[in-house]
């Protein structure tokens, strides 16, 4: 029987999505204000309507981009295998990559070693990737794209659940602050 362990992880708001939304807002209002002020001064009344459609069709777009800055990256461990995807607004998921346990090389609390090596694609699923006291690295070969990096924030429960799969050496440095040489 396989095990299963699941966690969400929210990603973090930024002061670039506070702009984002700010922004929206502003141009929501401003542009077809525009619309209304011009159309007297240009003698052209439709203006007034053109405003009017552009405000309806700027609440959509506003509630759409409010939306999809609302970004969760989903864990699970099922049997041997790190599932992770990016679920973008509670309605659509991308699954991110799929993580044969058996095939990691490296799992590190710090980038000191991970920033020396060189990979052919870095898979970015952490809460905040600025914070890096809570990330893990995660060094693995795929079939697909050869060494690859994974950047998570995973709980004790997602790392219990990989212990089983992984190399002696990395559960005795992860688990066991013992370095293995």
């Amino acid at each position: 029987m396989d095990i299963f362990n699941e966690q969400v992880v929210k990603k973090a708001k930024k002061p670039k999505n506070l702009i984002i939304k700010i922004l929206s807002v502003f141009l929501l209002i401003t542009i077809p204000a525009l619309c209304v002020i011009l159309a007297p001064i240009v003698e052209l009344t439709y203006l007034i309507y053109v405003g009017f459609f552009i405000l309806l069709g700027g609440i959509y777009i506003v509630w759409y981009v409010f939306n999809v800055q609302k970004v969760d990256f989903e864990y699970s461990v099922v049997g041997d295998e790190l599932n992770i995807a990016k679920v973008i607004a509670l309605r659509k998921r991308k699954q991110i990559c799929k993580v044969p346990i058996r095939e990691v090389e490296i799992i590190e609390k710090t980038d000191d070693e991970i920033s020396k090596m060189r990979f052919m694609k870095t898979f970015s699923a952490a809460r905040d990737i600025d914070k890096k006291d809570e990330n893990y690295y995660l060094v693995y070969n795929s079939v697909a794209y050869g060494r690859c990096l994974l950047i998570f924030t995973p709980n004790e429960q997602i790392l219990r659940g990989m212990k089983p799969y992984l190399n002696k050496d990395i559960v005795l440095k992860l688990f066991y602050n013992r370095n293995v040489g």
